[in-house]
């Protein structure tokens, strides 16, 4: 297995964890259970998504994908303007 990808926060690890699935990628998602921790653990790299050697580079890609996606023209809200809005 590789870790290819550390999420800021739960949330973010659980949504890109369920896009990965359904991509047909299995995804383990290392540190869920330290967060309860977090004032006494350092809370930078607890999370991390972690996918099997040979998923490795394309699971790379979808998350860039998705990093990297853009709101279509007229689908931002006005309270948010260029922010994607899930």
């Amino acid at each position: 297995m590789q870790r290819i990808y550390e999420p800021r926060d739960l949330l973010e690890a659980e949504m890109l964890r369920g896009m990965l699935i359904a991509e047909g990628i299995e995804v383990y998602l290392n540190g869920r259970h330290l967060i309860g921790a977090v004032g006494e653990l350092p809370v930078a790299g607890l999370l991390s998504l972690m996918v099997a050697d040979d998923e490795a580079e394309r699971a790379r890609r979808l998350i860039a994908e998705y990093n990297g996606a853009e709101p279509l023209p007229g689908d931002e809200p006005e309270s948010y303007p260029g922010e994607l809005i899930c």
